[in-house]
């Protein structure tokens, strides 16, 4: 028989006994009913002849129904245990309302739908990207792209690690403090970013940065009570917008340029200076050396000039006498000429060949020519000093 035949389920004519056809549906609904009935102890079933006698009901004892409702209740009363692990806290919610706060181990509250329990992990540190997804490579330029007080654009990608420090504010007070952390984030280095230099973003003051987002970031955290506690931010990469990289590239090589010139300016300096600084040095010590020299030498020939002031008063003569020999022999000591006094009628002869020989000098054609031409003549008498001086003292009175 299809099951599409309007008598399927239906008590034919030859169904009654035993026959093939599938049993009555509404035969069978009528008598699950009235089973029903009669443990439920309500009256039911089918309608009987008039002056037959209906059969007792049946009914559920009392104490099978309070079994049944105390079982129920045990059971609804077990499901209020829970257990807190460690590093977890437990936020119970009384209608939705905020009650407590559990710590770890075994606990109860009053089972669903009165309260209900929220566990929250305060071990777990999590991340956030701001700038990239997964790797640098995946930019995200929306939120990568920055402008510092030079107003130069620079692309920042940074990291934000941070745990839970109180549950009630992390469940109650914000609908989603994830995304408020990853906003605030990209807020505070925003605003650090903008009042710092190109350059030392670059370079020098990406430690500087990071400390100074984190400490602003986790105050706008406490005031927007996310419940959130700020573990590290972590710059990965900080580097000019893809557009402007020749460019940057470029600025880049010039400024290397300009600190090696610098640097090998101040070699050279430090190589003159010093050196300029002890040429100094010493000429101020050869000039101290001869005013020393000098002063010493007046200092000296001022006390010999007043010791002659005072031989001359004693003996003006004498002294006057002496101070022309000294000069005389001072002056023609180390020359090599000959002076003849014609009035004298003597001939002083000098060797000269012996003179040219103490002076250092070899004796040159002319003085060997004069050698051999000179007439020898007798080797004079001694000379007499007194003579000698008289004949000056007379040629001055003269």
């Amino acid at each position: 028989m299809s099951l599409n035949d309007p008598q399927w389920g239906k008590r034919g004519g030859n169904s009654g006994g035993g026959g093939g056809g599938p049993p009555d549906l509404d035969e069978i609904w009528r008598n699950v009913n009235r089973r029903l009935a009669d443990m439920l102890g309500r009256r039911g079933g089918p309608e009987l002849p008039p002056g037959e006698p209906r059969p007792p009901r049946a009914g559920l004892p009392l104490s099978g129904v309070g079994l049944l409702v105390a079982l129920v209740l045990v059971v609804w009363l077990a499901s209020g245990f829970y257990i807190v692990d460690e590093g977890r806290r437990g936020v119970v919610m009384r209608f939705g309302k905020y009650v407590e706060t559990t710590q770890p181990g075994p606990r109860w509250h009053v089972p669903f739908p009165v309260e209900s329990v929220e566990l929250v992990d305060f071990s777990q540190v999590k991340t956030i990207e701001i700038g990239y997804r997964n790797s640098p490579k995946n930019k995200v330029d929306r939120e990568a792209v920055m402008i510092t007080d030079d107003e130069n654009i620079i692309d920042i990608l940074f990291a934000v690690q941070y745990n839970i420090k109180n549950a009630e504010d992390y469940v109650f007070q914000n609908r989603k403090p994830d995304v408020i952390v990853a906003w605030a984030a990209e807020s505070a280095i925003r605003e650090v970013t903008a009042k710092v230099n190109m350059d030392f973003v670059l370079y020098e003051g990406r430690e500087q940065i990071a400390r100074q987002t984190e400490a602003l970031l986790q105050d706008m955290l406490d005031r927007f009570k996310t419940g959130a506690f700020i573990q590290k931010v972590t710059l990965q990469n900080v580097v000019p917008p893809e557009k402007v990289q020749a460019a940057f590239d470029d600025a880049v090589k010039a400024g290397q340029d300009r600190e090696r010139l610098k640097n090998e300016g101040q070699a050279y300096a430090n190589d003159v200076i010093p050196r300029a600084r002890g040429n100094a040095a010493r000429l101020l010590e050869e000039a101290q050396g001869y005013q020393t020299a000098v002063v010493s030498k007046a200092e000296g020939d001022a006390s010999r000039f007043r010791q002659i002031v005072a031989e001359y008063q004693k003996a003006p003569g004498v002294t006057r006498d002496r101070l022309y020999l000294d000069m005389m022999q001072s002056v023609l000591g180390p020359t090599s000429k000959v002076l003849v006094e014609p009035r004298s009628g003597n001939l002083l002869y000098l060797p000269l060949d012996r003179l040219i020989q103490q002076s250092g000098a070899p004796p040159g054609p002319a003085s060997a020519a004069a050698t051999r031409t000179t007439p020898p003549v007798d080797a004079p008498a001694a000379i007499d000093p007194q003579r000698s001086r008289d004949a000056l003292r007379r040629e001055r009175g003269g």
